[in-house]
């Protein structure tokens, strides 16, 4: 009985004290059901206000256009500009090396958030009284970038790490880094690697190498301060702190390290970084192409960047250069190749000042710069350069035209006649031709704008812009095909869908070969002995034509050289006199700057004597 009652006593003290941990843990259940709910309620509190995460593939909400040069370069339109879009697979391994070496060494081996950085972080911030510290990952990083603003809140904080977890959940490892390589800031108005690269060296971003990728890896901590532009010394200690984060990381060997800190960076020179009046006209031309599309679109146009470097370096030489005096008188210049590719475009002289682009929207007089096609439309017909037509006063009814300095040469040849611009030749000519026969062989050069029916026709009184001009002259660089002028050769999707491609320029033959050789050999005669002199280009057998019209309110000079058809117009936007100024004078002298610059691109190694560009102005005429 006695050691019955031992038993229960036992079974009983045992009862009693499995209650107090019964009760412990299920405190400590209600406790962690309680914090749950609230983290729930509090992640609940942070997300409500999340931002849209459609458009994470985009900068704004709106979709994004990236213009490329022919080259494969960014054009950057003003201040802030984003590279080109690249793929990871498509750049050297060092580039993603160096970055994850000093912005997210274990960035493929945390879920977005790393813990321990973030405890770190959070321990700085308690110390200070606030946020002077992050611990982000890459990730986070990018989803601040993206979808949140720079504010150092807590409230901004939490949901940099709910998007981040997000992110990875919804992307792969490398999609995350791709888009951070594309989005992030490198300063001096640079996002993404391919814009830095261009920015800093002048180059694609598949062509960094291992110290360059370090320097553009060390801006990311402070872009100005470590700006390679602006700040070298600091930049040279910034980039070499990254190459020994990259050994510590094992991206690099002491070795590798050491021969990379040995071979200093080269910046490269600053490009032409902007191009604004072919930009307007592309970015028209491409919503043209892409209406209804609403997707992020790659553009690839025809523009040259060292062929328009040089096109603006030679209309300021040749603005320098030449006797005229053009204050307050403006300029615009155009070059394609020849098939119709817009390689470089000015507008004006200064885009600051007036947006309004003269090398496609203003439409002026032509003057004599009409007059190759009258002369084409009588070769055509069976006429030679080498046929007389007499040069004396001309009347067509109550109309009598002039010549230059009113003076006549009686009998001579079509070619000097061409080659002298005088106007009474030129209109027998024409009525000898036929105006229709004029008008048939301006359109089939590929004249766009409206043609006079009158004898005035010759003399070039229906406006023109000078790109529709210089799409017009194209044939007699090409061989006579003609070609509609353009500066878009594809349009994709930023996911490599075609959108829209160009099929080919040529529309047709404008006029026979050998009818296009006897007008070429007529139009050299301008700029060897005629009104075109100041014209020449050392090395080259250029072709072309001077124009004025009347009272001299527009200058021009049109024509090719090597592979590239150019033409310059000078004139004020308030068709104004410009007294003295002739095709001859201003134009030609400007053509020859900028042709001269063009096409030593094209052959770096070659030297060009230097002329006096204005030496051969004797008798300046059309």
């Amino acid at each position: 009985m006695a050691r019955k009652q031992i038993k229960n006593r036992r079974k009983r003290g045992r009862r009693s004290q499995g209650a107090p941990i019964a009760r412990l843990l299920g405190d400590i259940g209600v406790f962690c059901m309680t914090l749950l709910i609230g983290l729930a309620a509090l992640f609940a509190y942070f997300a409500r206000d999340l931002p849209d995460t459609q458009a994470l593939w985009r900068d704004t909400g709106a979709p994004k256009i990236t213009l490329l040069a022919a080259d494969g370069s960014p054009i950057l339109i003003q201040g802030a500009s984003a590279g080109a879009p690249v793929r990871l697979a498509d750049l050297p391994i060092h580039v993603p090396h160096a970055i994850l070496a000093v912005e997210d060494r274990n960035f493929y081996h945390h879920f977005g958030v790393n813990p321990v950085s973030v405890i770190r972080a959070f321990i700085v911030n308690a110390k200070e009284g606030e946020i002077r510290q992050g611990g982000s990952t890459i990730t986070q990083q990018l989803a601040k970038n993206i979808f949140l603003n720079a504010d150092r809140t807590i409230k901004r904080k939490v949901q940099e790490l709910l998007l981040a977890v997000w992110l990875e959940q919804k992307f792969t490892k490398d999609e995350i880094l791709t888009l951070y390589l594309n989005r992030v800031y490198f300063g001096a108005g640079a996002y993404g690697v391919d814009a830095a690269s261009y920015r800093y060296f002048g180059k694609q971003a598949r062509f960094l190498t291992v110290g360059e990728a370090a320097v553009l890896a060390g801006l990311l901590k402070a872009p100005s301060r470590f700006a390679p532009t602006s700040h070298p010394e600091d930049a040279g200690r910034r980039g070499r702190l990254v190459i020994e984060q990259m050994v510590t990381a094992g991206f690099l060997s002491r070795a590798e390290a050491d021969q990379v800190i040995a071979h200093p960076i080269q910046l490269s020179s600053p490009r032409f970084s902007a191009a604004p009046f072919f930009v307007d006209y592309a970015l028209r031309e491409a919503s043209l192409e892409t209406q209804g599309i609403d997707a992020d679109l790659i553009v690839h146009t025809t523009f040259e960047p060292d062929i328009q470097s040089a096109a603006e370096l030679g209309l300021f030489a040749g603005i320098a250069v030449t006797p005229d005096d053009l204050e307050g008188v403006e300029a615009a210049a155009v070059i394609v190749d020849q098939e119709g590719a817009v390689r470089a475009m000015i507008g004006g002289r200064d885009y600051k000042k007036s947006q309004f682009n003269r090398a496609v929207q203003a439409q002026r007089q032509p003057g004599s710069a009409f007059k190759p096609f009258v002369y084409l439309a009588a070769l055509k017909g069976g006429a030679s350069g080498d046929d007389v037509v007499l040069d004396a006063p001309v009347k067509i009814g109550k109309w009598a035209p002039d010549n230059y300095n009113s003076k006549f040469y009686g009998e001579i040849t079509l070619r000097e006649a061409l080659a002298r611009s005088l106007n009474s030749a030129t209109i027998r000519v024409q009525e000898n031709t036929g105006r229709n026969a004029v008008r048939r062989s301006a359109r089939a050069m590929g004249w766009r704008g409206p043609l006079s029916p009158g004898p005035s026709l010759a003399l070039g009184v229906d406006a023109v812009s000078p790109l529709d001009l210089a799409a017009a002259y194209t044939p007699f660089a090409n061989g006579g095909l003609r070609v509609e002028p353009y500066v878009i050769d594809r349009i994709e999707t930023a996911e490599g869908d075609l959108v829209f491609s160009r099929a080919g320029s040529n529309v047709g033959e404008a006029a026979s070969p050998q009818v296009i050789a006897q007008m070429n050999d007529m139009l050299r005669g301008v700029v060897e002995w005629g009104t075109g002199r100041a014209a020449s280009v050392p090395g080259y057998r250029a072709a072309g034509k001077t124009g004025t019209s009347q009272d001299s309110r527009d200058a021009w000079f049109a024509g090719h050289a090597g592979d590239f058809v150019a033409v310059v117009w000078v004139g004020r936007d308030d068709n104004s006199p410009m007294p003295g100024v002739t095709g001859g004078r201003s134009p030609a002298v400007i053509w020859r700057e900028v042709m001269v610059r063009t096409l030593e691109t094209q052959r770096p190694s070659s030297v060009f004597a230097q002329d006096d560009p204005i030496a051969a102005l004797l008798e300046p005429g059309d």
